[in-house]
């Protein structure tokens, strides 16, 4: 998956075997869904199959020669169209989950909770509000006037939703109250790790992409940021682009950039929601393999700009990202 509230992404899931087995588990289930049900489900599956199968999509003297999986007459826009309409119809057979109304009527003065009915009580929530304040200052400051100098000295790429670069107050605090509680941070140690309560995305051409995006990395540490970790996903088959994490030395402030191309950063933005949700933990089996395979269906179609393979982790893969 992808890792757009940080760049750790899981390894690939294990390969069940097609051995046959007499285990309990793996024997023929009673059918539970309607007819009407099973086809509309099976009609999702066998199209998200053709989408994501190279033997199923393409005949032979179909390919190109610059892309072997490029099918003649079919552009990104035709294919982003379609992937719309495949997550039209997983909404339908999936709906979005209608969440009762949290109740904040009883909670204490100055504290918070979230929509999914996590709280905060009052002093771990001034003690976040206030160093959100403090990000914004070092994000407005000194760390958006840096990536605008940086921007500014090439007119063939340009930075996307500059002004969404602030995560939202209340997504920082989800995503605090769960460090605090799955992993057992403090306050403190919870918001020094948040990776991205300030993001930004830089898109370029393809053409000049890999150029582009070295040049820009070598520019981030003449302002003088550090950086921490950087992850190449260009051959990864959910998701396109190249995530970084970097460290504004005199405050330790930390904040992401991502480096995309336009179709790449449209396909980013088409499966959000299937990563938001495969995130989550909630689908079945078969809804889990829906969102996979149409996270891969949309990946698939993203051209790789030349050279962008090669562009290197840091550190190395197998190497202590601290």
């Amino acid at each position: 998956m992808r890792g757009p509230v940080g760049i750790d992404r899981p390894d690939d899931p294990e390969v069940p075997s097609d051995k046959p087995s007499d285990h309990p588990a793996h024997r023929a289930q009673p059918e539970t869904r309607s007819r009407e049900e099973y086809y509309a489900d099976l009609r999702t599956a066998v199209a998200l199959e053709e989408r994501t199968d190279p033997s199923a999509r393409y005949k032979p003297g179909e390919q190109t020669e610059n892309d072997p999986q490029a099918q003649p007459g079919t552009s990104w826009e035709e294919n982003a169209e379609l992937s719309r309409w495949m997550w039209s119809e997983y909404k339908r057979r999936w709906p979005p989950e209608e969440r009762p109304q949290v109740d904040r009527s009883n909670d204490p003065p100055g504290s918070w909770r979230g929509d999914s009915n996590r709280f905060l009580d009052r002093g771990v929530n001034e003690q976040i509000g206030a160093e959100c304040d403090r990000i914004a200052e070092r994000e407005e400051g000194r760390i958006s006037p840096a990536l605008r100098a940086v921007e500014s000295q090439d007119p063939d790429r340009h930075l996307i939703r500059f002004d969404q670069c602030l995560k939202g107050r209340d997504r920082i605090k989800e995503k605090i109250y769960g460090m605090i509680q799955e992993s057992g941070f403090s306050a403190e140690e919870a918001i020094s790790r948040v990776p991205d309560a300030i993001r930004y995305t830089f898109q370029y051409d393809e053409v000049r992409y890999t150029q582009g995006v070295k040049a820009d990395i070598a520019r981030m540490g003449e302002q003088g940021f550090k950086l921490d970790i950087l992850k190449n996903y260009w051959s990864d088959d959910q998701y396109k682009g190249i995530n970084s994490q970097w460290t504004e030395p005199d405050t330790g402030q930390r904040f992401e950039v991502q480096f995309h191309t336009r179709i790449s950063s449209e396909a980013k933005e088409l499966t959000h929601g299937a990563y938001e949700r495969l995130r989550a933990g909630r689908p079945d089996k078969f809804e889990q393999m829906v969102l996979e395979a149409f996270q891969k269906n949309v990946a698939t179609e993203v051209p790789i700009p030349p050279g962008a393979t090669d562009i290197p982790d840091y550190p190395k893969r197998g190497t202590d990202a601290r």
